[in-house]
């Protein structure tokens, strides 16, 4: 839950929402909303349900953050597979940042998707494709998840916030690139 609520903060960072919105939004209850808040609040990081602190609270997030669930796999072409899956995803780190800022060379296809859609993916994968350390990684956590996703290109990306979460977990170059996009949400430029 908590994730739900510091995912929906960094998406709407304005304080526009309500509190009670802002638990309608994260799919939980008004008092795990409100207490979580509160501890926010006391780390200066959010008033109400404005962010004060984007960087330190995208900080935050990552440390209590729960790692997804992977598979991996080579396929020749995991856009054009994707785009024929017709199931939900979302895409992140190297396809997704350069859809967004073009910084990361696209090395591999990173897409969320729901729990229940495993074995469709899988098979469809395995039609064409083969299992292993290769191009296209699966990743299932919680479908919220997909909260504040947006499309670029005709293809599906998560919100910017999980972007960069998602970058930091990655390492490397893609610390690079979420420090950039930081600074670009910092400015407005996104």
């Amino acid at each position: 839950m908590r994730e739900r609520i510091i995912r929906v903060l960094l998406t709407e960072p304005d304080g526009s929402l309500t509190k009670y919105q802002l638990a309608k939004k994260a799919e939980c209850s008004y008092p795990w909303a409100h207490e979580l808040l509160g501890k926010l609040e006391a780390m200066k990081l959010v008033k109400g349900t404005k962010v004060e602190n984007y960087t330190a609270l995208i900080k935050y997030w990552f440390k209590i953050r729960v790692k997804p669930r992977k598979r991996e796999y080579m396929h020749r072409d995991p856009i054009n597979l994707i785009k024929k899956a017709k199931l939900p995803y979302a895409l992140t780190t190297y396809q997704a940042e350069n859809l967004v800022q073009q910084y990361l060379f696209t090395s591999r296809t990173d897409i969320y998707i729901k729990k229940e859609h495993i074995e469709k993916w899988h098979q469809l994968i395995t039609t064409e494709g083969l299992v292993g350390k290769g191009n296209l990684r699966l990743l299932v956590a919680d479908t919220h998840v997909f909260y504040g996703s947006f499309q670029r290109q005709g293809l599906n990306i998560v919100c910017i916030p999980q972007l960069i979460i998602d970058l930091l977990e990655e390492g490397g170059v893609c610390t690079e690139a979420a420090e950039k996009l930081l600074e670009k949400v910092k400015h407005h430029a996104i």
